[in-house]
């Protein structure tokens, strides 16, 4: 499946739009993780912990619109972008959402 920021692909000419395709993962973050994360804001540097869970959302939720996309017939997502939320009284969940358009191709000649 190809995956694509862009609205065009190079070599590919679109043949059909088959829709919207979304996708969303909710993860949380535990108390360990919480704790390092302090330490991190206070002496600097980055945070391994929060970017492994970044990481890990963002990679589901780009399955989830492959997945769907792959049930409605499409062998490529145009137009992909991603949102970052935390939600949660203490914001201590992190809600990464993505959204593009479903479509179908052949190869250029």
């Amino acid at each position: 499946m190809i995956v694509s920021t862009t609205d065009t692909l190079q070599g590919h000419a679109i043949t059909e739009y088959l829709g919207i395709v979304t996708g969303e993962t909710i993860s949380g973050a535990n108390f360990l993780r919480d704790i390092m994360a302090t330490i991190t804001d206070y002496v600097g540097g980055r945070s391994g912990a929060y970017e492994d869970i970044l990481e890990k959302a963002r990679q589901s939720t780009l399955n989830e619109i492959e997945d769907r996309a792959r049930r409605l017939g499409a062998d490529a997502i145009i137009g992909v972008s991603f949102d970052y939320e935390t939600i949660g009284g203490r914001g201590a969940m992190l809600m990464v959402t993505a959204i593009g358009t479903a479509v179908k191709t052949a190869r250029a000649i």
